[in-house]
């Protein structure tokens, strides 16, 4: 997949394309099918088309996120760093990425200048989709309706896709996915995302406690992704080997560290059965379970049978998830 930044520099080959528009934080299953409504487009599936590959299809983003743009004190609420997102994104069958630099600049021009001049001109789109709450241009005076009046001039098409419910009729939105996490239910925010929430950090260099206790752990700093409970989870590992990423159950801290009168929080992470060397790796855990929320220990060693415990109630749940 191809990831484009400039607009006005789309090469001939990611022209003409159907496209789906979106900020598409944590791609979840409603985002999903957004992004899959594009691509059966381009192949030819509903909405047009006159082959097994009629168009190029591509997904067109914005970074940073508009909110952290308008609210730079808000705290951290990102559910996927751009790397994950155009993983999932290219999964999905993208040929190509536009991401938009998002800034003062950009958001001041009008709803029709995007219209007009990104979408049509640059982008040269034959057929957009979006969501149909999907608002866009300054002051989020584009909406769906502006789109296909505009769109039927300008000669492309407009598909909106409705909200994705759950089985009890609930919206599927990031919205929820970070009360989830937020709450401690990452399960629940796997039904929203479509699989477990992934966050993807460089490993840093710690005090290296763990490893005198026996168990060694990968340290990871959340960056701008949301803040999920403080507590010990049941995780998955992806460590990079070469073309593909080989996941490792794990289990998995994110807190204060209280035994040891810490602040700042951190994800500690422990690979089952890994013994190689993670410093300044990327790594990619995801949280499947949580297990206990954290707590301050009276010293090592009950720290180290707790550790233990929670070690073994990992493992048990991951196996029964295979």
């Amino acid at each position: 997949m191809r990831i484009l930044r400039h607009h006005d520099e789309v090469p001939p080959d990611c022209r003409g394309g159907a496209v789906a528009l979106g900020n598409f934080d944590g791609v979840h299953r409603g985002h999903q099918a957004v992004i899959g409504t594009a691509r059966d487009i381009a192949r030819g599936g509903t909405g047009g088309g006159d082959g097994p590959q009629a168009m190029p299809m591509g997904v067109m983003t914005f970074d940073p996120h508009p909110r952290r743009l308008f609210q730079p004190d808000a705290p951290p609420f990102a559910l996927s760093a751009l790397r994950t997102k155009a993983r999932r994104v290219e999964d999905l069958g993208a040929q190509f990425l536009y991401v938009q630099h998002f800034d003062h600049t950009f958001a001041s021009h009008p709803a029709e200048w995007f219209v007009e001049t990104v979408l049509a001109r640059n982008l040269g789109v034959r057929h957009v989709v979006i969501g149909k709450d999907y608002r866009f241009g300054r002051g989020r005076r584009g909406d769906a309706d502006l789109m296909r009046t505009m769109a039927a001039d300008l000669g492309f098409g407009v598909t909106t896709v409705p909200a994705v419910t759950d089985t009890d009729g609930r919206v599927l939105s990031s919205t929820r996915a970070r009360e989830a996490l937020v709450a401690g239910r990452p399960d629940e925010a796997a039904d929203v995302l479509g699989q477990p929430w992934e966050v993807e950090a460089r490993v840093e260099h710690g005090d290296a406690r763990g490893r005198t206790i026996g168990f060694p752990t990968a340290n990871l700093r959340l960056g701008d992704y949301l803040r999920p409970a403080l507590g010990v989870y049941a995780a998955r590992a992806g460590v990079d080997a070469g073309s593909e990423t080989v996941w490792h159950d794990a289990v998995a801290n994110y807190g204060r560290r209280p035994t040891f009168d810490a602040t700042d929080p951190l994800l500690e992470v422990h690979l089952f059965g890994f013994d190689g060397d993670l410093y300044n790796q990327h790594l990619r855990v995801r949280l499947v379970a949580f297990l206990r929320p954290e707590r301050k220990f009276d010293g090592l060693e009950a720290l180290k049978a707790q550790i233990g415990a929670d070690a073994d109630a990992a493992r048990r749940l991951l196996s029964a998830k295979v």
